[in-house]
């Protein structure tokens, strides 16, 4: 008997485990779902103390053809096996090949066709775009041919011996590719024709093959590149010489190594301004530009950059490049903010750019680390947002007359931004694109919102104010997915990637960590995992372990989650302490019976159309008790009131002396998602009090709670979430008394508008 009982109560807790792993509460800790710690990462988020990487030196030489929008180039790599495995093969990224004609990218792309087709949608069904890399040669460093299997975006190259750890091995590969018209066929790179001058503007990346990460975490990471998710890379030197028209300018990922040869003693002269000076110095103007624009040169140069400790290097160049720069202070160093752009940026371009690189490297350096590089560089083109270290590609082109309207100059700001914040993450922070897009963009996007708040006061930012993200976040949840999830898996992309993962750290740090815990917690993990490898893990660990916050509950419903807040204030009940004073209890009993009975309805309507009632006829049905008043205060009233008082303590006695005013609120949880209680009392004399009850308090039942709240004062009105700090989707359900907003629409002519004025031109007209 005491064995069957024992059977029965094992298999009891057995269900009644895999019942909770089934359904986890809202606060179940977050152990299932994480890596187990190591010697390569800790259990506090930080590396351990066996952490390695591996490490890839390029030495790549090439040309551009200006003539045929083609690259052809030359590179040595030097691969360091710095982990303690011993490895057989080599996986290289060939990330042009996701423009092969055979490219996975095209064959999984949906179409469909409409009633109208404009050319540029029917070009993309079918492009004859010779894209992809040539590769004429893959050889060791003697000229012998290696063996080599290429599977869409990745190459592998089998390794004539074991790779044994703490050792190198060299390999060279010639190739060449076409490059593509990013404007008209999209891309992260590629050239931008201008027919006014015939001219072209190249923005050029993933140009060369380049190692794939190997770590402990995943092994190869060689996932294929099917143009959403992007890229993570090891960290190495590069020296790149770059041959092109001996008019162009040049700018590139590191320092430019033979100034002499490729600038003219103007030019030199005028780079050492800037790099003294706090506001930009042009150093090739628009004239020089314009001038060359239309000057063809029949000669080449080659510009060469050296680059340390980065995972990529991409360049621009075009004869159309005006270039300034600015020096900007970080202790003893300087670093050069710069910008290169054609003529058609400007005014917008000359008067911003390298001002908000400066900006941006300083503001995201107080919130993460010094910014390391050399260089920051801004170039303009058309329709792009691309990073990549030390150079990023933004849009944000002014009208043809000078114009432009708010959102083009508020656009480029933001973007530049952005793609200058990327330096940070994940150029340095080097988190895997291929796999977390959150983990650069998002958090990249968290501190672009801090970034433009500190460059305008009221910046009109598009990400990271809780009520931003609200439409979506109430949005059809077949349509959502939680942020972690596989980038090439994600639906509503830029949603999920970039507002979400951004409004999240914006509420950790205003709402539930506040500034102070959450700004170290978050250097914390910037400069613990610089120029390192972090997984999602290590972020999450650092913050709580840096804060003494337990956050898996916030990791759970934002990250790992889809649900939304709305959290709902149901109901709110008043209460008093019956004081049995019947100088004070008996008017308020009185008040209660006769306001009920005037306000029914029956007695409303009686009073009308009952014109006489019997006792009214015959006064003899008369009698005490139609003349006594239950409320009058009598002897009996005040003896039983000193009896009970006797009977009291003097603390209870303060009770009644105090007054005090209780207030039940009852709460739903109404969206899913657990957050903090935050709650505006408005009292009857005008005053305001705002009380923050954690989380936590939805512990015990994530679906409904109360909590008594005890005031000196009447309260008049409570809002919920008052800030609009939670990103609560319904705030109709926010208010005592009930108030509701109105829900907004939109009355549109039928007719198709009218092309309109930005504001500039307006008031150029009218001048």
């Amino acid at each position: 008997m005491k064995k069957g009982l024992l059977i029965a109560a094992m298999f009891v807790l057995a269900s009644a485990q895999l019942i909770a792993q089934q359904n986890p509460s809202k606060f179940h800790q977050l152990k299932e779902e994480f890596a187990t710690p190591n010697v390569y990462r800790t259990a506090s988020g930080a590396p351990g103390h066996a952490y390695w990487q591996q490490k890839a030196d390029y030495v790549i030489t090439i040309r551009l053809d200006d003539e045929k929008q083609r690259i052809s180039g030359e590179e040595t790599i030097t691969y360091s096996n710095q982990s303690p495995d011993e490895l057989t093969y080599l996986w290289v990224q060939l990330d042009q090949n996701m423009r092969a004609k055979d490219s996975d990218r095209y064959k999984i792309t949906t179409s469909e066709m409409r009633a109208k087709m404009n050319l540029t949608a029917l070009k993309r069904l079918e492009s004859d775009f010779d894209g992809g890399f040539k590769l004429d040669q893959v050889t060791d460093t003697k000229g012998k041919a290696l063996d080599y299997t290429i599977n869409g975006t990745m190459m592998r190259i089998d390794l004539p011996a074991v790779l044994k750890p703490n050792s190198s091995f060299s390999f060279r590969i010639k190739w060449w590719y076409n490059i593509n018209d990013h404007v008209n066929m999209g891309g992260r790179s590629g050239y931008e024709y201008f027919p006014e001058d015939d001219n072209y503007l190249y923005i050029i990346a993933q140009f060369y093959p380049r190692m794939a990460v190997y770590n402990e975490v995943e092994g190869w990471q060689n996932k294929q590149f099917l143009g959403r998710g992007e890229f993570t890379l090891p960290f190495g030197d590069f020296k790149v010489s770059i041959t092109v028209p001996s008019d162009h300018i040049v700018g590139a990922t590191g320092v430019l190594q033979n100034q002499n040869e490729v600038l003219s003693a103007k030019q030199r002269a005028l780079f050492n301004e800037a790099s003294e000076s706090d506001v930009p110095v042009v150093i090739v103007n628009q004239d020089e530009a314009v001038k060359a624009e239309k000057n063809k040169a029949t000669t080449e140069k080659t510009w060469v950059f050296k680059a340390e400790n980065v995972r990529d290097f991409a360049f621009a160049t075009s004869r159309k490049f005006i270039w300034d720069a600015q020096a900007v202070k970080f202790g003893n160093r300087r670093v050069m903010a710069m910008s290169f752009y054609p003529k058609e940026g400007n005014p917008l371009w000359g008067k911003y750019s390298t001002k908000v690189v400066a900006h941006t490297i300083r503001t995201y350096s107080q919130h993460t680390f010094d910014y390391p590089y050399p260089t920051a560089i801004s170039v303009h083109t058309a329709q792009q947002g691309m990073e990549y270290p030390m150079i990023c590609f933004n849009g944000g082109r002014p009208e043809k007359d000078g114009t432009y309207s708010e959102r083009t100059k508020y656009g480029m700001i933001g973007v530049i931004i952005h793609e200058v914040g990327h330096n940070f993450f994940p150029m340095i922070v080097n988190s895997d694109e291929r796999q977390w897009t959150w983990m650069d963009e998002g958090m990249n996007t968290f501190l672009q919102y801090l970034t433009e708040q500190a460059w305008e006061r009221d910046y009109p930012s598009r990400n990271g104010p809780a009520y931003a993200i609200v439409d979506y976040m109430k949005g059809d949840k077949k349509n959502i997915m939680p942020i972690m999830t596989n980038s090439e898996s994600l639906l509503q992309f830029h949603a999920n990637a970039y507002s979400k993962p951004a409004t999240a750290l914006n509420i950790l740090r205003e709402t539930i960590m506040g500034r102070e815990l959450f700004d170290f917690s978050f250097k914390t993990y910037a400069q613990r995992w610089m120029f390192k490898h972090p997984s999602p893990e290590d972020f999450f660990r650092t913050m709580e372990d840096a804060s003494a916050v337990d956050l898996d509950w916030f990791w759970r419903g934002w990250f790992y989650g889809t649900d939304h807040v709305d959290i709902a204030l149901d109901k709110v009940t008043w209460f008093r302490i019956n004081t049995k004073n019947p100088e004070k209890e008996l008017p308020v009993d009185a008040k209660e019976k006769y306001e009920n009975r005037d306000a029914y309805i029956s007695n409303i309507r009686n009073k009308e159309l009952l014109k006489q009632v019997h006792t009214e006829k015959d006064t003899s049905t008369l009698d005490f008790y139609n003349h006594y008043n239950p409320f009058e205060v009598g002897m009996k009233n005040k003896d039983d009131y000193a009896n009970y008082m006797a009977n009291l303590s003097d603390e209870e006695k303060a009770l009644f002396d105090a007054n005090k005013n209780y207030y039940q609120l009852d709460f739903s949880n109404v969206g899913g998602l657990v957050m903090p209680l935050i709650l505006e009392f408005t009292y009857t004399d005008g005053t305001q009090e705002t009380q923050r009850i954690p989380a936590e308090i939805w512990k015990q039942n994530d679906e409904h709670i109360s909590k008594v709240f005890v005031t000196d004062k009447e309260i008049q009105q409570i809002v919920l979430d008052p800030h609009l700090e939670t990103a609560d989707v319904d705030r109709n359900n926010n208010y005592w008394p009930e108030r509701k907003e109105p829900t907004r629409f939109e009355l549109f002519k039928e007719k198709k508008r009218a092309s309109v004025k930005n504001p500039m031109q307006e008031a150029k007209e009218n001048q």
